[in-house]
């Protein structure tokens, strides 16, 4: 008798087959990667003696999850705020920056200098 009932899945993977939770998810991850990469780039350059002040303590891993968290909490909401604002703008054919409304306009104002 054959097993006809099927693997019950984890939810996580169920919620990556909504696109709009799966591009929140990656923009999350970029911008937490990009939190990482700064965070390191403030250790590694020392501005201010951040990295002497952070170290310097009893217990540092403290400091560092704070400054970590807070720059993945900010870097992620805006990559993941940008990806959603740039949802509803609509692709134009190779036009960018307005030059679709600029010619339009330069048409319009030509139209009314043309003598009759």
């Amino acid at each position: 008798m054959p097993n006809t009932r099927r693997r019950a899945r984890p939810r996580s993977f169920r919620l990556l087959r909504i696109p709009l939770f799966r591009l929140l998810v990656i923009n999350l991850a970029t911008g937490a990667c990009a939190a990482t990469l700064l965070v390191g780039g403030l250790l590694w350059l020392n501005p201010g003696h951040l990295r002497e002040l952070i170290f310097a303590d009893r217990a540092p891993s403290i400091g560092l999850a704070l400054l970590l968290a807070s720059f993945v909490i900010t870097f992620g909401s805006a990559a993941m705020g940008s990806a959603i604002m740039a949802q509803g703008r609509k692709q134009e054919d190779g036009n960018s920056g307005g030059g679709r409304r600029l010619r339009l306009a330069a048409e319009k104002v030509s139209r009314r200098t043309q003598p009759m």
